[in-house]
């Protein structure tokens, strides 16, 4: 389960530092303080996407994991479940709300703390390298990850929460009629608070901890 996970954050430590190379290569860099905003946007969309197929098959694991009942079923047999019922697919099961979700959430938290941070020096005069700049631009950019991504973080987690040997959702669209159906649209942000008490800290630390590996490596911060 440890090794999951740890793969798992790994792959999105890694969509998270490879967004200043994709947004250098649109132009949108640090270097071009006047990018439009939807280059910044793109550019954390781009590398979100290609995250979440990759750790599509750990994300799926995970949530079989946390939503077990039967204690005398481990990861193992979780697993050997998935593979017996539904194969390889099984395992990309949700795949194409969780590519959305990786888009809107890195998209989001990148370009928004970008945006932010321009703010907060005109506002301040603090320097873009301050701590203080990005602790309080990416506090922003998590209370706007929470606004974007919840309604794809429900849909998501029911589509994985699918029993192995059952099918409840045709797919994302099915799944949201389904939610909204039963509980209408605000359903889709049930949750709001707890989900931004996780995303303000985690978006904080991840985005503090880039900004000093790329102070360190020499390469221009976020």
């Amino acid at each position: 389960m440890n090794l999951i996970l740890c793969v798992f954050a790994s792959s999105c430590i890694t969509t998270n530092l490879s967004d200043a190379p994709v947004r250098n290569l649109l132009g949108a860099g640090e270097d071009s303080p006047d990018a439009p905003f939807y280059l910044k946007f793109l550019a954390g969309a781009l590398t979100g996407g290609v995250g979440s197929v990759i750790g599509n098959p750990f994300d799926v694991c995970k949530t079989l994991a946390q939503t077990n009942t039967d204690k005398g079923t481990s990861l193992i047999g979780l697993v050997s479940n998935m593979m017996r019922d539904q194969g390889i697919a099984g395992f990309y099961r949700g795949v194409e709300v969780n590519i959305i979700r990786a888009c809107i959430l890195n998209a989001t938290k990148m370009g928004v703390y970008d945006v932010t941070k321009g703010y907060v020096t005109e506002t301040t005069g603090w320097s873009r390298k301050d701590i203080k700049t990005s602790f309080a631009s990416a506090f922003v950019a998590g209370f706007f990850m929470t606004v974007t991504v919840a309604p794809s973080d429900m849909i998501r987690t029911k589509l994985m929460n699918q029993p192995t040997d059952a099918k409840l959702y045709n797919g994302f669209v099915d799944c949201a009629q389904k939610i909204v159906a039963e509980g209408g649209v605000l359903s889709l942000w049930r949750g709001f608070i707890p989900i931004w008490a996780r995303f303000a800290p985690q978006a904080t630390l991840q985005l503090l901890t880039i900004e000093v590996i790329y102070n360190n490596m020499g390469f221009s911060g976020i």
